[in-house]
């Protein structure tokens, strides 16, 4: 039998349904992979192995007795650790939330369960999603499958790295301001931010209300169409969610034709500061689509110079509003002060703070916290907010010319690990690309399109797409895999080193 954890989430949606294999042999497979590979690359924090093989018994069961099950009935999945997942530890990579288990499911999550996916468990990541590299995770780092000395980005690098390393064949991350899409570049997976409000944040540990968004990571485009296809709708536990029907993402995909498609190339998001091989197999991509029968031009978008700033404005001020909840007084780790004897809550309060948050999440805190203080919060957040509204012109006027954006979805292909540990400002301009789809709330796909020359690591091009029109990213990154596919004789991450197995 060929390798279950190779297949892709189609392939094995597929051989479910034909009745080559089960549900539990998938999963088995997966749970070996995971205990002969994560102890190098780290990308889970909890392994749920008991529950997915009941899960996966279950749907097994039921397509026997002949239900009809949804198309990924029976597919593992690993679910980034700042969903709620009722029974099942989140921490949200930090030592305050140590030991918490939900007593509900995330709406996500939710949606994952009753299509019948055994969920394998909680990757690792930043913090509160905080940072780019998934060093920041209070449980310790994760590793790139490609090279396990450099980060596999972040904050959800634990699930693109378990994607990566074929311990997962679909995974979900959250994307704040790239926190998907940046570590599909660097692992050589897909990741896409559908449009705010496409997937529900009910039960998803908010770090920025106004940027968080659940979504697909995967090995291919369809792959990813099918768990958009799944986890998006309509959400009444969610303000923000947005009532419209899911746009027709898995048809796109399927679909995947860029004839007389208009595409448009980010002028200030490319040259320099771009690392040479990463702007190469960029260009060399775009010709790909160009020759496909996509019209190609060069668009501006002036205001891209002020989207970071304005970012580290929005992003931590947020942060420092919802982070207010872990208090220990109601959930989480409670550290009385040293020395005394008794306490007021206030004491309390500092203490289980000082202990249970990390110095990245301190910092974003304090800097947060300042930006909404009395007397500079119209000086801060508030010229913030003006930055996005005159950023969101700009995409709509970008976009009354073309049908998407595109631009590679990081400067730099993965850095060693603690390269930028001691520097977060060099840290944070990592995502000066992937951080405006989430300022005005728009779709964005990574694509991974070839290695690099200087280090042979994945790089990764960003397609961008108006407010709900997600399909659109589908449709073009789909033709484009399929061409690069052919270029190649095959997917990327078949080129990927071999992991030392534990034995």
């Amino acid at each position: 039998m060929t390798d279950l954890t190779r297949k892709t989430a189609d392939e094995l949606a597929q051989s479910l349904a034909a009745g080559d294999v089960s549900s539990v042999e998938v999963t088995q497979a997966l749970v070996d992979r995971i205990g002969a590979v994560d102890g190098e690359i780290h990308a889970y924090l909890h392994v749920d192995a008991e529950g997915a093989l009941a899960s996966a018994a279950d749907v097994d069961a039921r397509r026997a007795k002949g239900e009809q099950l949804s198309y990924l009935a029976g597919v593992p999945i690993a679910v980034k650790d700042v969903l709620a997942t009722k029974g099942v530890p989140t921490t949200c990579g930090s030592k305050i939330l140590e030991g918490w288990i939900p007593p509900y499911d995330a709406t996500v999550t939710a949606r994952i369960k009753a299509a019948g996916l055994p969920i394998l468990g909680k990757t690792n990541m930043d913090e509160f999603a905080m940072g780019s590299s998934t060093e920041h995770s209070a449980y310790g780092p994760t590793r790139n499958p490609w090279d396990t000395t450099r980060i596999p980005g972040g904050s959800g690098g634990g699930s693109a790295a378990a994607v990566a390393a074929f311990e997962a064949p679909l995974a979900i991350g959250t994307d704040t301001g790239g926190s998907i899409r940046q570590p599909g570049a660097l692992t050589g997976t897909v990741g896409v931010k559908p449009t705010y409000g496409g997937v529900s944040r009910y039960g998803l540990v908010a770090m920025a209300s106004s940027l968080d968004q659940a979504g697909p990571v995967t090995r291919t485009v369809l792959d990813a169409a099918l768990l958009h296809e799944l986890i998006a709708g309509h959400d009444p536990m969610d303000s923000t969610s947005i009532p419209d029907a899911v746009p027709p993402v898995v048809a796109a995909a399927r679909r995947a034709d860029v004839q007389g498609l208009r595409i448009g190339i980010v002028k200030e998001l490319g040259g320099e500061g771009f690392q040479p091989g990463v702007q190469t197999r960029f260009d060399e991509a775009v010709a790909l689509l160009t020759a496909a029968g996509a019209e190609v031009v060069e668009v501006s978008i002036p205001s891209l110079e002020y989207a970071l700033g304005a970012y580290y404005l929005v992003m931590p001020s947020e942060a420092s509003s919802n982070l207010a909840k872990f208090d220990a007084m109601r959930y989480g780790v409670r550290v009385p002060p040293a020395g005394v004897d008794d306490p007021s809550a206030e004491q309390v309060m500092a203490s289980s703070r000082e202990a249970g948050f990390g110095d990245e999440v301190k910092r974003r805190i304090i800097l947060g916290t300042y930006a909404l203080s009395s007397g500079y919060y119209d000086a801060y957040y508030g010229s913030a907010q003006k930055v996005r509204t005159i950023l969101s012109r700009d995409f709509a006027k970008a976009f009354a010319d073309v049908d998407v954006l595109v631009s590679p979805t990081s400067p730099t292909t993965a850095y060693p690990l603690g390269e930028k540990l001691d520097d977060p400002l060099a840290m944070y301009l990592g995502d000066v690309a992937t951080i405006p789809a989430n300022l005005v709330g728009i779709p964005g796909l990574s694509l991974p399109v070839g290695l690099a020359d200087e280090d042979g690591l994945p790089v990764g091009l960003q397609f961008l797409a108006p407010q709900k029109a997600d399909d659109r990213l589908y449709n073009a990154a789909a033709a484009l895999e399929r061409m690069l596919e052919e270029k190649w004789g095959g997917a990327l991450l078949s080129r990927a080193p071999e992991l030392e197995v534990a034995r």
